[in-house]
């Protein structure tokens, strides 16, 4: 029998009025909220995780700073435990691993941001570690990005990681059919 949790990874001010405005899918935080309000009616365990830069001088998710706090939304509904982490994967470090296996849970949903650095990075995680993975294609979320690489839009970045984890790591689904599947499993 499956038992699941949801991850709710680094939905922070930063990704909304700090140096890292999330783009794409653009109601990414809507969904966000749908899945932890289905997650708590169906009684499954919400793990919010909260990154926090370790530089002295970071530009982003510098601890105490508003835009490293959650975003009012995720921060007003209720879940399980916070996680703090510091590097991209949220079992890096961290106590998710030992509370998920704690609560019997064998599979985790995830959502959050951004899609190709924490949520990816978690979901490879928690596959290597033995867990199902389901990955919520419009509750996870992204920005294009420019660098010494290239450049890539928001678009297509969402969409080769979401087709890299349906490849072997993640069912990816629509949250509208995570919650379907939380009322056929859970009733």
């Amino acid at each position: 029998m499956m038992k699941e949790a949801l991850l709710v990874i680094d939905v922070q001010n930063e990704y909304f009025s700090g140096n890292l405005p999330i783009t794409y899918p653009k109601t990414s935080l809507i969904s966000i909220l749908q899945a932890m309000d289905a997650a708590c009616a169906a009684e499954i365990p919400v793990v919010v995780i909260r990154h926090t830069s370790t530089a002295p001088d970071a530009l982003s998710f510098r601890f105490g700073t508003p835009a490293w706090e959650l975003h009012p939304e995720v921060k007003k509904r209720p879940y399980d435990l916070l996680i703090e982490k510091a590097l991209p994967g949220s079992f890096t470090d961290t106590d998710l691993d030992a509370w998920l296996r704690d609560q019997s849970v064998n599979s985790v949903t995830i959502s959050g941001y951004m899609t190709q650095m924490c949520c990816d990075s978690t979901a490879r995680q928690a596959f290597h570690n033995g867990y199902g993975v389901k990955f919520l294609s419009d509750a996870t979320g992204t920005l294009s990005v420019t660098n010494r690489a290239g450049t890539i839009s928001d678009t297509d970045l969402h969409r080769a990681v979401l087709v890299t984890q349906q490849m072997r790591f993640s069912q990816v689904m629509t949250t509208a059919e995570w919650i379907r599947s939380l009322e056929l499993a859970y009733g």
